[in-house]
Parts: structure tokens; sequence; C-alpha cells
């Protein structure tokens, strides 16, 4: 139901490289960093050299990505560690010791499967009581390899959308080569098989809501005038079997500024309510209840999120303070609204250093996974007379800590545990609030000697930013010259969190390497303040947030400019991209993935136009200058030194343009700068379509990274 994760799931193409806990380092004052507009001039549409390699799937780009494919691909692949590299990371994500995550719908647990022999993935369900075994017995609802083959199309699983309260009929998401724009069909779990003239949706980026067997409400392209500025559906109908697409009753009718309108429907054992989302910006949005027949306007503030609808009750969280009704909610809190008599109630304030993630509601509960100072909890909240009262799930502390799934029809839930150097614990929760483990992953590589430590570096207006540090404990000595591996994102509202990850623990922490995140200002580590105090003409100082984490590891000892690499994807390709142009001289290696580069053409490549709430839009004259000021592709200096760079993005990726990491890197070579550059034909915006593909770039990167970092072989 959060439209910031159906419209920019920003982390999910570096999910396979997360992070970390511990102690406070060295406090040391930054000075103010000024990188303003004054000294650059911009690069146009009238005289911008390299606008041909926008044409997504034109010949001549095509014929460049191929040659700068080869290219890199031999320089990195040749390094004497990159085979073996593959064959860990490959062993590790096809493994069979990987706990099976999956969706807790009525007695079942469904499960997507993707390993050595189903490359494209299995969609399986077991019950609950298998599940919770050590072996499952698995039933098989759709091999998406075999339905490739037999309907000869690159398709890439993406979900499914099931009727509650019984399951039975989904609409499974399907997407050619792992685009957002996918087909949407409806299928029945006893046939197992696509429902004969059921419910089909052409390729889009749609958004859909079962309300009951027969009935839809969707948002889609249905052309003429259909989508928004963004890309996303503009207009909602209400879609009833046995009637054409076409001939579906228009129920709502957004503007073509906004960044889209979205479907729901909060399913419970007391009834449907569907709902509507009309995102008016990024973090914006207006939400409209179907009552006695009609839509109607909430008055919820704009900055807020839906998480659920129980009995009558609007649950929400806040993005901004809300005064309504004499009282006042502050930013960041859990808030009901009563649907019958208008009357607002708070459920949950967090404190000052903690952040509340996903709700979700059983039957009879609420349960809130919350962050505080970059540690997880989560709660069962139950209301009591006027009231909440909560109490904290008997779950391991000191790690990340989330709700894996919940149950809206019986009140059992899966909670999963992790910390960098202990692996994933899966939780369930029975309706008697018992809680027993049910699944835990094997430890993945060696972390007997890792060190785990949480220090804070100091920002240029004085913030303490907090950082997560892992490595064995001889590289974490002052001095000892281990190559490092600073990873962030900074935007979004999205928080970095100190995850256990086999493929950084195997591939790099065991080779002797250092891995860093930063919980730089963007992010949700500490709620909304926290995102919000770098958007639009404050962006610059999230990147000086970046550079103050990558002094303070120089300072301390651990890492030196030549020892430090950085990466990031999406947004934080983004960060990587200042990184580079502004703080050259502070990184020995840079990782660009699937990267926003060009700001000044960002909101007319495909989704870009729905960002512009996070960075500001080019038609207004002062974000233009301050866009300007720090835009990648526009402050490539031809006389700057810049570390060999490696950037890597999707053809397929119909979210965030390839066009951004093609142009880089093209001026780049006309400037003279020495580039690697990888561009994946498949994947979408995760950059990889199968394990195989995640496989490879893991293996390309940090093939570059020992090889700058330590044996600077490529020049």
């Amino acid at each position: 139901m959060k439209k910031r994760l159906l419209v920019f799931a920003a982390g999910a193409f570096l999910a396979a490289c997360d992070q970390l806990p511990g102690q406070k380092g060295d406090e040391a004052e930054k000075a103010p960093t000024d990188f303003g507009a004054a000294e650059r001039t911009e690069t146009t549409v009238e005289d911008d050299p390299f606008l041909w390699l926008e044409e997504i799937e034109g010949e001549r780009p095509l014929e460049w990505v191929e040659e700068q494919n080869e290219r890199s691909k031999a320089y990195l692949a040749s390094d004497v560690r990159y085979e073996t590299l593959y064959n860990q990371a490959i062993a590790l994500l096809d493994s069979d010791d990987r706990i099976p995550y999956g969706n807790l719908r009525g007695g079942y647990v469904y499960n997507f499967w993707r390993d050595e022999e189903n490359v494209r993935g299995l969609w399986r369900r077991a019950t609950l009581e298998s599940y919770k075994t050590d072996d499952p017995e698995w039933e098989l609802l759709l091999s998406i390899d075999a339905l490739a083959e037999a309907e000869e199309e690159n398709w890439v699983y993406k979900g499914a959308s099931c009727l509650a309260p019984e399951y039975e009929r989904c609409m499974v998401r399907l997407s050619r080569g792992g685009k957002d724009a996918a087909v949407r069909r409806e299928f029945s779990i006893a046939d197992k098989w696509f429902v004969d003239d059921g419910f089909e949706v052409p390729e889009a980026k749609s958004g859909l809501a079962w309300i009951d067997e027969d009935t839809l409400l969707i948002g889609t392209d249905w052309a003429d005038g259909a989508l928004t500025e963004s890309g996303y559906p503009r207009i909602v109908k209400r879609w009833t079997r046995g009637t054409p697409l076409a001939a579906a009753e228009a129920v709502f009718e957004g503007e073509s500024e906004d960044v889209g309108v979205w479907t729901a429907a909060a399913h419970r054992p007391e009834g449907v309510t569907p709902l509507i989302i009309r995102a008016v910006t990024f973090f914006e949005s207006e939400f409209y209840v179907e009552q006695n027949g009609a839509f109607q306007k909430l008055p919820l503030p704009l900055k807020a999120e839906i998480v659920d609808i129980v009995d009558g009750d609007v649950f929400a969280t806040l993005q901004q303070d809300w005064t309504y009704q004499g009282a006042t909610y502050p930013q960041g809190a859990l808030v009901s609204l009563d649907l019958e008599t208008d009357q607002a109630s708070l459920v949950y304030a967090p404190g000052a250093r903690e952040a509340i993630g996903r709700v979700e509601a059983t039957a009879s509960a609420l349960y809130v996974q919350t962050l505080d100072n970059v540690v997880g909890k989560v709660w069962r909240l139950d209301q009591s007379g006027d009231g909440w009262t909560r109490q904290q799930v008997n779950v391991p502390d000191n790690g990340v800590v989330s709700i894996a799934s919940a149950n809206a029809f019986r009140d059992d839930l899966m909670i999963n545990f992790e910390s960098p150097a202990r692996p994933d614990t899966l939780f369930y929760v029975s309706e008697a609030s018992d809680v027993e483990s049910i699944k835990s992953l094997p430890a993945m590589f060696d972390a007997s000697d890792v060190v785990i430590q949480q220090r804070e570096a100091t920002s240029s207006d004085g913030t303490k930013i907090p950082y997560f540090v892992i490595g064995n404990e001889d590289a974490l000595e002052p001095g000892a010259g281990a190559p490092v591996h600073l990873y962030a994102y900074g935007g979004f509202e999205v928080a970095q969190l100190p995850r256990y990850s086999a493929t950084v623990g195997k591939l790099w922490i065991e080779r002797g390497g250092v891995y860093v995140i930063a919980n730089i200002r963007g992010g949700g580590e500490f709620g909304p303040a926290w995102h919000q105090a770098g958007l639009k003409t404050n962006r610059q100082i999230i990147f000086d947030d970046f550079y103050a984490v990558a002094e303070d590891l120089i300072d301390w000892g651990v890492a030196t400019p030549q020892t430090l690499g950085i990466s990031g994807g999406s947004n934080g390709g983004l960060l990587m991209g200042v990184a580079l142009t502004q703080r050259p001289d502070l990184f020995g290696a840079v990782t660009i993935n699937v990267p926003l580069l060009d700001m000044m053409r960002y909101d007319q490549l495909l989704a870009g136009a729905s960002w512009i709430g996070e960075y500001g839009d080019p038609s207004i004259p002062e974000e233009r200058a301050f866009l300007a000021g720090y835009s990648p592709y526009q402050n490539l200096d031809p006389d700057a030194d810049y570390p060999l760079t490696f950037l890597y993005t999707s053809t397929k990726d119909d979210r965030v343009h390839p066009g951004h990491a093609r142009k880089f890197a093209a001026r780049m070579e006309e400037q003279g700068h020495s580039f690697l550059y990888y561009e994946n034909t498949e994947g979408g915006h995760a950059g990889a379509a199968n394990n195989k593909q995640t496989a490879m770039r893991l293996a390309l990167q940090y093939s570059y990274f020992f090889d700058r970092l330590i044996d600077s072989r490529l020049e």
C-alpha cells in the first residue's frame, strides 16, 4: 500500500550488499563545504553531444554499449579473482540453505524460489505446519522457466496479488526482461494455471486491487492521455468480470501533473474497504475511501501514508505535524482516524532517535516495526479503553528486526532477525503470542573474527552521522591498509540497515576487506525529519554527510584515499556521481550503479518527473541553478584527476533511464578520463533478472574493488 515502494523501490539493486552495530568514534569538527553553481556552465539539450545515447534500443547506442561491455568485461574478468568470486556468489545465491521467505495467506506460506535448475524461478506454497519443518512439502503453483519456454517470452516474475481471505484467485505480474511495466494475468490456485477468459491487463505500469472475485479496481494505460507526466496511471476504473477492459467504468481521475493514482483495498474479517491514493507529488498524497457508493476524501495531511484500515479506523503514519480538530499530532507518529466519527487519535509517537517502519494488522492487534538508533524492535499494540498499550515482541536485540509477513485474518505473523555477523533467524508468532524459531540460515562466511562497530562522524553543520563498520579485527587496526567498501544511499526516506549479507561476507570480508554503511541524511533511519533535511536545494548536506564519514574513516586510520572504495545504486548512484565530481581526492574506486546523473534532464526521462519532490524542478530557476551546481554529468571536469570509475546499468531499466550512465561514460571518454562500463541487456532497475546475472555483477564489482584498492593493475 506504500506508494513509495510501488514507484521507486529504492535500495533493491544492492539488496545483497547490506551491513552493521557498536561504539562511537572520535568526533571532529568539519569545515563547511560549499559547492555552488557559479563556476559551472550547464549543458542544454541543444548542445548535448551525447543525446543520441538516450535512444534506449537504438542501433547506434546499442553498438556503443556492446563495445563498452566487451572492453570492460575483458578487463575485469581477467582479474585472477573474478572466476572464484563469481563461483562463490552463484553458490550462495543458489544455495538450498537459504531461508525460503514467504507470505502468510490463510494456512499457507507462499514463496518464490530461484536456484541453479530454476533460473527464472518457482512460485510455490506449503502449509504452515509443513513450512515450519526442516523439509517443507512444497506445492508447485507455477514454473516461470517452463512458462517462458512455452510462450517464448523473457518472463521475469514480479509478484502476485491474491484475493483474501481464500487466496484462490491471484493476479500474477510478469515482466519482459525485468522492466517495471508488466503484464497481469488472472491465476487459479486450484487449477495451477491461468484462468480462461479471466482478467488480463496488457503490459503497462499498472496498479490494481481486488474488490471481490468479480471486480477489480485498476489504473493502467488507457491511452489518450491516461498517464501522468511521470508515466503512471492517472485514471482508476472499476472492472467487472465478463466485460472487456475497455468497458471498465471510471471512478476517479487525477491530474496529468500528479505522480500517479494508485488503488488498494483493505481486506479484513469485518469486510472490504476500497482505497484510492492520489500521489500529488512523490511525498504528498490525497486519500479517498469508498463510502456509500462514492469515494470520499479523507482529512489526512498530504504528507502521510495509510498503512491499513481496520474495523472502520484508518491507520496512518505522518511525515509532517498534523493539526486536526484542536489537537496536534507529531511528525513521525502513527495515528488512527475513525471513518464514522472523523475523530483522530494518537497510536504511537516515536522518540527523538526512533523511527516507525513497517506496520501490520493481524485479526486483533497492530504490530509496529521500529528503529531505535538504527537498532530494530517489533512491538505489539493493543487498544485498551481510549488508549493503546504496547509490548515488545520477544526476539533478539542488537540487530535488524523486521516483520516478514502478517496474517490479516488470524493473529499470527513471522518476524526476521539478523545482524552483520549473525545469520538470519525467522520467528513465528502464534495466535497465543508464543514466539518460536522456525528457520535459521547457517553461517555463510567465517565471522569468527569479525568486529562490528557503530561510530559517528561530524558533518559540515555539526550533526552527528552514524555509520556501521564490519571487518576482521586485524583489518580494523589503524594503518592495517585493508581495502574499504563504503556504501550509502541517502534518499527517499529509505533506511540502510546492518543486515547479514552472505555475499559481502564471503566475497569481501573473508578476503580481508572492510565494509561500511553510512546512515546519512535523506534516509529514514531517524524518521521523516532525517529525510526531509536534504530535500531539493538542501541536498548538499546529504553529500557532506557522506564525505564526513569518508573523512572519519581516514582520520581513524582504517582507510586512506587509496584504499577507500565507494558504491551506490539508483539515488545512491547519483550520490556516487556527485562524490566523484566533488571530492575525487577522497576515493580510490567509485562504483556507480543504475544511476541518475544528468539532473538537468532527469525529469524528462522515464519516471523522472515523479521525483521532483525529492530533487527539485529544473523548470524553477532557483532549483535549476542548484541542480546545475552538482549535476554529475554537467560537472565532469577535463582537468580533474578522477579514479578509474566503474558504471553499471541495465538496458531494460524503465525507471531510471540508462542514458544517464551512458552519457556520463561518453563524456568521461571525451575528456580523456579512464572508466569501465557494463550494461546488462535485461534486469530492469534491479540490474539483474536472475541469480547468474546478480553473481556476475557482484564478481565484476569486487574484482574492480580489489584491483583498484590493492593491485592497481587497471589503468
